[in-house]
């Protein structure tokens, strides 16, 4: 006889077509590994404009001018009233976080939240929300120790959990890291794809938001160092506050006057774009100071390309230093972390055969480790064992 399929809320700011980051292609993904898995029944809640696929919610026009923290609890609690007669609430990202929370305590259902990233790990965030960062802190503290469950991304987004949230029962912190399509993420060699953007090879590519827990602004000086003979490819946009999108803009900018052969992308990619792109690099580029895994490396290493990477979060869990591409240490000293990240990049991209190698063993790996249907898997068995 068949289980009766579990009923899941799923609460999220990104759904497509509105996603900027790793957290919405993780729960596009995961919410479709779930369906397809033929026990899970999801319905997806999201912040924005109509979709045809998820419930969604925004403010009136006169409440977008109030901090946009408050706004996000706001929708919360509309998301929160709409969740009777689900099993479980499954919310990520702070953003989302205390509707799961409303929903555990108004309908004594099972909250669960996936880990994306912590607000005391991200203190930077205040230069974004101002006194909001308070509100997102309140608002994640209070999810996470009241949570009937939290699912790291990675072994090392569990360890952080736990050392933000002491009061957190270690019992209730499972790992499930994230997955990637290998089909939809696969070489791509697309040189017209190239040609369009105006790419030269042999070059190094950056993919991410502007903002500081991606380390742009180290990169962009670390490239400084490089050979000049390797062109340098910016598919960033999306920069969380004005101060941070200027430092990166004027780094650009000098860089680009006194090298060249540096080309900024500002719009968001396809993936048609964004695996062409992936599969001309010699590299990845990834050189975050805070990451709780790291889709973006997974994409990159399904692409069958090398990367090079900061050895922060959860990034050693995904790539294998000297096997998948090579690790730079972080260092709290900025010129420190730069001539190390320009050491790499200048060896990985004067060796031809080397960063080969490092993307087969990359593509395996992805292939081998993370594909989504054991992260649906292990979901599933996390869902029945908090149904009574």
């Amino acid at each position: 006889m068949s289980r009766a399929k579990v009923k899941v809320a799923m609460i999220t700011r990104e759904w497509p077509p509105e996603i900027y980051g790793g957290a919405g292609v993780h729960i596009s993904n995961l919410v479709s590994a779930l369906n397809e898995s033929g026990e899970i029944e999801s319905f997806v809640h999201c912040f924005g404009g109509p979709r045809g696929d998820a419930s969604n919610y925004q403010l009136p026009s006169e409440l977008s001018s109030i901090n946009p923290a408050l706004q996000a609890l706001l929708i919360d609690s509309d998301i929160a009233k709409n969740l009777k007669g689900m099993d479980i609430a499954h919310s990520h990202t702070w953003y989302a976080n205390l509707s799961g929370y409303l929903a555990m305590k108004i309908f004594e259902i099972p909250h669960v939240i996936t880990s994306h990233s912590l607000e005391p790990l991200r203190p930077w965030k205040a230069e974004q929300l101002a006194g909001g960062y308070q509100i997102s802190s309140w608002a994640e503290k209070i999810s996470y120790e009241s949570a009937s469950a939290i699912i790291a991304v990675s072994e090392g987004m569990r360890e952080d959990v736990l050392k933000a949230y002491p009061e957190v029962d270690p019992n209730k912190v499972v790992t499930i890291r994230s997955g990637i399509d290998t089909k939809a993420f696969a070489p791509n060699p697309n040189l017209a794809v190239l040609k369009k953007f105006g790419v030269s090879q042999p070059f190094g590519l950056f993919v991410g938001r502007i903002t500081r827990q991606k380390g742009l602004a180290h990169l962009l000086r670390a490239w400084q160092k490089v050979s000049e003979e390797y062109c340098l490819v910016l598919a960033a946009g999306s920069p969380d506050e004005p101060a941070v999108s200027a430092e990166v803009e004027q780094l650009i900018s000098e860089l680009a006057h006194q090298r060249g052969r540096v080309i900024w992308i500002k719009q968001m990619l396809n993936r048609e774009e964004l695996t062409a792109l992936l599969t001309g690099a010699q590299v990845f580029l990834c050189p975050s100071i805070y990451e709780p895994l790291g889709i973006v490396n997974l994409e990159a290493m399904a692409c069958q390309t090398a990367v090079i990477a900061s050895r922060v979060g959860g990034i050693p869990e995904v790539v294998i230093d000297n096997e998948t591409g090579v690790l730079v240490d972080y260092s709290a000293n900025p010129s420190e972390f730069e001539e190390s990240l320009a050491l790499a990049i200048n060896n990985v991209m004067s060796d031809k055969s080397l960063s080969i190698r490092y993307g087969q063993l990359g593509r395996k790996r992805a292939t081998e480790h993370f594909g989504w249907d054991r992260v649906a898997q292990a979901t599933v068995e996390l869902y029945r064992s908090l149904i009574k």
